[in-house]
């Protein structure tokens, strides 16, 4: 159950920073590496710094951090690997392109109340 609930901070972080269409897909017994995938969208390269900063910030409260954060620079799509999650913060042109969603089409979509 760690996973969820890691997935789940992690939503609200997003969420906390405007994170646009947030996304959580069940990896498990599709993906080998992660329990869960996040994906979401922002306006803007600082939003999606923003979103960044603030998922790291919160999941460090309760000791986790990324083993990886990749594309934090350019700030265009930002991926974030927390072992049982994978964060993919996007911008809106950079998510339509990459489509993860059609990708992992299989994947059962997580359902986390907004504002909460």
């Amino acid at each position: 159950m760690i996973a969820k609930e890691i997935a789940a901070k992690i939503f609200k972080a997003a969420e906390d920073k405007k994170a646009k269409d947030i996304l959580v897909l069940d990896m498990a017994g599709i993906n080998e590496v992660t329990d869960y995938f996040i994906i979401c969208s922002a306006n803007s390269n600082t939003q999606v710094r923003a979103i960044a900063d603030n998922i790291d910030e919160e999941l460090s409260k309760n000791g986790y951090f990324p083993k990886t954060k990749e594309g934090y620079a350019d700030a265009s799509w930002v991926l974030m690997d927390f072992g049982y999650c994978v964060v993919h913060i996007f911008l809106d042109e950079e998510r339509t392109y990459y489509n993860l969603e059609k990708l992992w089409a299989n994947a059962s979509v997580v359902e986390f109340e907004v504002g909460k």
